[in-house]
């Protein structure tokens, strides 16, 4: 073979070699990478009853708004509030009751919602207390069942007039109260009972 040749043949050689790369498809590009986010984490509070100080205020106690919240519903009427005195003879020291829905130059007595916190001057006087209660509502004509209020046990009292939750936790007694009609039969028990653990659990921040 001579130079010439050979050289021409080298030289369409390299061509093939370079049309052939020229042709290989470059490889693809990896898919771009998405960042990971993290869902943002929330911490739960769960409300926890104490034997707690009186507030001076109703909102404090259980709020309009959980009321509302509650019976699913906007009540129309205003929130007022009685301050008790300290009654030796029953050993109790300080007393606040809380009457929700009032209508416009209605009597206070008419609140169809009232809820009350007591202290006594220990565990024994306070559960005595409620013991009485309950015996006079069930003396009238009423019945009596148990529930639960936060981890705590409490009686839900029914009469022809009104529904009521009460029980007590350390010197502390709570009550809930609704007239007959105030919430369906079938949920004042669970709606009393969550007032009441409301009403023995202080608002974080206030």
């Amino acid at each position: 073979m001579g130079t010439r040749t050979w050289f021409g043949t080298a030289v369409l050689a390299a061509l093939a070699v370079l049309v052939a790369c020229a042709r290989e498809p470059a490889p693809a590009a990896p898919p771009p990478r998405i960042p990971t986010i993290a869902a943002p984490t929330s911490v739960v509070r769960t409300p926890v009853m104490v034997d707690r100080e009186l507030p001076e205020d109703c909102e404090l106690i259980v709020p309009v708004e959980v009321v509302n919240q509650r019976i699913g519903r906007e009540m129309a009427g205003e929130l007022k509030q009685i301050i008790g005195i300290p009654e030796p003879k029953v050993a109790r020291t300080a007393k606040i009751d809380c009457y929700y829905d009032v209508g416009e130059r209605r009597p206070i007595s008419t609140a169809p919602l009232v809820i009350g916190l007591a202290t006594y001057a220990d565990e024994a006087a306070a559960r005595e207390r409620v013991a009485e209660s309950v015996k006079a509502e069930l003396e009238s004509g009423g019945s009596s069942t148990e529930v639960d209020v936060g981890k705590q046990k409490a009686s839900l009292v029914s009469t022809a007039e009104e529904r009521l939750v009460i029980g007590s936790l350390g010197k502390t007694t709570f009550v809930a109260r609704a007239k007959a009609g105030f919430v369906p039969d079938d949920q004042a028990g669970a709606v009393l009972s969550a007032l009441a653990a409301q009403s023995m659990t202080p608002i974080e921040g206030a």
